[in-house]
């Protein structure tokens, strides 16, 4: 047990019969009235992600979860499966667990979430940048610059990102995960 006093970026708590990540949290503390946390939980069983207010001092039940480092092998029809770094066992999971999967390629490192109690994997995780190559890109249109001079392009992993006019087909970009967004060219 614990208090919102304990709250974090990344805690896994029980919370209305179901596991919940807490992925952002803001202590307030009125002029008038008590002091509350304003929080965003995702839900690490069906990925929906909710706002909700503790009143301070209110226990929390949080589950203690483990990080391992994983390595993305392929995906099949039952999901995607990965190899466990040190042990090399592999484990299948299902799509929603796994945020960002069109961003993965095949060999990629990831770190998969999981309840140390029942040893299930709750989710997986993308580090935070990634290097990509691009696949297809049309070619930028000189003076189409008006507005944000961006073009989509295909990278490796099938995903579509929006890049700067300069990319071209064969190039290397790294990517941020959490925003999908280009970050730069890679050399």
């Amino acid at each position: 047990m614990a208090t919102t006093a304990d709250i974090r970026n990344g805690l896994v708590i029980n919370y209305n019969n179901d596991l919940f990540q807490i992925t952002e949290f803001q202590h307030v503390k009125p002029g008038k009235g008590a002091a509350f946390v304003r929080t965003k939980l995702k839900s690490l069983t069906t990925g929906r992600v909710i706002d909700n207010t503790f009143n301070s001092g209110v226990t929390i039940y949080p589950v203690r979860v483990e990080r391992r480092k994983f390595q993305y092998l392929y995906k099949d029809e039952a999901g995607f499966n990965f190899m466990d770094q040190e042990t090399f066992d592999q484990i299948n999971l299902d799509e929603k667990l796994v945020d960002g999967a069109d961003l993965m390629k095949e060999g990629q490192e990831v770190e998969i979430v999981i309840n140390a109690d029942t040893e299930t994997p709750l989710s997986c995780e993308l580090p935070p940048f990634v290097e990509l190559e691009v696949t297809y890109a049309e070619p930028g249109i000189k003076g189409d610059t008006a507005n944000s001079p961006k073009k989509r392009v295909e990278v490796e992993s099938g995903a579509k990102i929006m890049v700067p006019l300069f990319i071209d087909s064969g190039q290397k970009i790294r990517v941020d995960t959490r925003t999908r967004d280009y970050v730069e060219r890679v050399k």
